[in-house]
């Protein structure tokens, strides 16, 4: 999810009153490695290989909506 996507989807969204959780999937840890510097902050990201654990990229918000 990039800062480019997340602003796409707010402005189609523009009117859901829920709120949003933007999460990245990757099948392997090295796949994530190869894009983790495109990534926007205040997203997840979620792994295959490590189904049971969850990325946050930094911020005080943890796997809440926005």
């Amino acid at each position: 999810m990039d800062p480019k996507r997340i602003v796409e989807i707010e402005s189609m969204t523009k009117d859901v009153k829920a709120g949003k959780i933007f999460i990245s999937a990757f099948l392997d840890f090295g796949t994530f490695k190869k894009f983790s510097d495109k990534l926007a902050w205040e997203t997840e990201v979620w792994i295959a290989d490590m189904p049971d654990h969850m990325i946050h990229l930094n911020g005080d918000k943890f796997l809440g909506p926005r």
